[in-house]
């Protein structure tokens, strides 16, 4: 069955290619979830009208996560976590935190989007960083400090 993916649908292909898939796939998976069109004259037209509206919206959804990049450069986390012997922690520090921090400021951060690369298990000053759009990531300084 001929279809057009209406996003990109990962192991499958982008927005807007035309795909052949198995009939179940596309059935009961794929445009049940508004993720493909069956192919045919009337949704390649509807569909263009879509994928314009698309990148619009993708387009300033990028200049207000760019916006709030050149903000969160500026922002140094303070995280205050219970420490043992010789500046080990109790635990480590979390994405959950490090976005709790971040909305407490004022900044609406989901922790899927935070990603700290090696786990935070002592204190000191950490680069942490927060993927805001597809293409715009920043990082933000954090400081893991005794309680």
């Amino acid at each position: 069955m001929k279809i057009i993916l209406r996003q990109e649908v990962e192991n499958l292909g982008a927005m807007g290619e035309i795909v052949t898939v198995r009939d179940g796939y596309a059935r009961n998976y794929l445009i049940p979830k508004n993720l493909a069109y069956y192919a045919t004259p009337g949704a390649l037209k509807a569909f263009e009208s879509e994928k314009k509206r698309y990148i619009a919206n993708m387009a300033k959804l990028k200049a207000e996560a760019e916006l709030l990049a050149s903000k969160l450069t500026e922002v140094q986390l303070s995280i205050g976590m219970k420490v043992g012997e010789e500046g080990r922690l109790f635990g480590t520090v979390t994405q959950q935190m490090v976005a709790d921090e971040l909305q407490l400021r004022g900044y609406d951060v989901d922790k899927r989007n935070v990603t700290i690369d090696e786990p935070i298990k002592s204190l000191g000053v950490f680069d942490v960083k927060v993927k805001l759009h597809p293409e715009v990531t920043t990082t933000v300084k954090v400081w893991v400090i005794s309680e």
